[in-house]
């Protein structure tokens, strides 16, 4: 009697793993509008409080205030069940005080890039980066430099992407690539912790099929006073026509926001394209988005406080990210690479 009711027990078994195991790859059930939604800007702001608060100290490269940010950061994604990356012993990446050294500059203590990673199921191999520096300018006679668009914007905003992806995951929707959460260290000095990470990565960079940057996406410029509802797109097209046309394809379907290509016209003087973290992996080949709300009055200053952020359009942004990392993480095809990036 016992042989007879363990096969039909058996075969059930197999049954609900094998529904399980197709719930897992019909990605064409996962309520992508959920997992996009999880990202509030209540959830921001109780980050973003905590990130640019004083007792970060304006977060310099290598300084105690930048290391206890960086803890608060990893105990979030501890809290959220995400670990460090497959191949390494923490959460930590140290970028050395003497890799950051330039000519007539201050000499800056070791600093560290903080990683932590959700692996793909059936390309494992592939690797999408999500960037954000979390270092800003520090102290400066006395006062706190908070940073808190940035890039505290862009810090909490992989904050709210990791645990997007993580509810996912937990609904049997893990992406198939797999998505480093990637911030870097020493952009205010030079790019340094991209820099670093693109010259050591952790897996092959050949293997990385795309980094979206985000750098400052919680404030309005002047040129859209009257209208937060955008978001500057910079780089997409440089090196595919694929990672263009999916941004813009995820925010007609998802987020609606206006995206203004001002600042990616190869003339415009600013040459936002050359100034944050993302440029080190295009130099690589590397297709690239840079999220960018654009420069405001407290753009470097002390005044660049919590408070002056709007976190339902920082929320928005961050969603469209999300969506776009979605899209790259979970189609057929990583983006092809069809233009030299000039």
């Amino acid at each position: 009697m016992k042989k007879l009711l363990l096969f039909p027990l058996s075969l059930f078994v197999l049954a609900c793993g094998s529904a399980q195991q197709a719930k897992q790859n019909d990605y064409s059930r996962a309520n992508v509008n959920k997992y996009m939604n999880t990202i509030t800007a209540a959830d921001l702001k109780k980050h973003l409080y905590i990130v640019a608060s004083d007792e970060m100290e304006g977060r310099d490269t290598g300084t105690p205030g930048q290391k206890k940010a960086g803890k608060y950061l990893i105990s979030q994604y501890e809290a959220n069940d995400i670990s460090f990356p497959t191949g390494a012993d923490s959460f930590y990446q140290t970028v050395p005080s003497e890799f950051m050294a330039r000519p007539f500059s201050p000499k800056l203590n070791d600093s560290e890039n903080i990683w932590a990673f959700i692996k793909g199921t059936e390309k494992p191999d592939e690797i999408l980066v999500i960037s954000a520096h979390y270092d800003h300018v520090g102290m400066k006679n006395g006062q706190v430099y908070n940073g808190a668009d940035d890039d505290g914007s862009g810090t909490v905003a992989l904050l709210e992407i990791a645990q997007a992806f993580m509810a996912a995951k937990k609904d049997g929707y893990a992406p198939k690539r797999s998505i480093l959460f990637l911030h870097v260290t020493g952009e205010e000095h030079g790019l340094h912790g991209s820099r670093y990470y693109s010259e050591n990565p952790l897996f092959p960079i050949e293997n990385t099929i795309a980094d979206l940057n985000i750098d400052m996406i919680g404030r309005r410029d002047n040129e859209h006073t009257a209208n937060g509802n955008y978001v500057y797109i910079i780089g997409s097209d440089r090196l595919s026509t694929d990672l263009h046309t999916i941004n813009e394809t995820a925010n007609k379907k998802y987020t609606n926001l206006e995206l203004d290509y001002t600042y990616n016209d190869r003339n415009d003087p600013n040459q936002f394209y050359f100034r944050s973290d993302h440029y080190n992996f295009a130099k690589k080949g590397i297709p690239i988005i840079f999220y960018f709300n654009g420069v405001h009055a407290d753009y470097h200053k002390p005044t660049d406080t919590p408070d002056k952020i709007e976190y339902d359009i920082l929320a928005k942004r961050a969603q469209l990210a999300f969506v776009t990392a979605w899209e790259l993480a979970n189609r057929e095809n990583r983006p092809v690479v069809d233009k030299d990036g000039k």
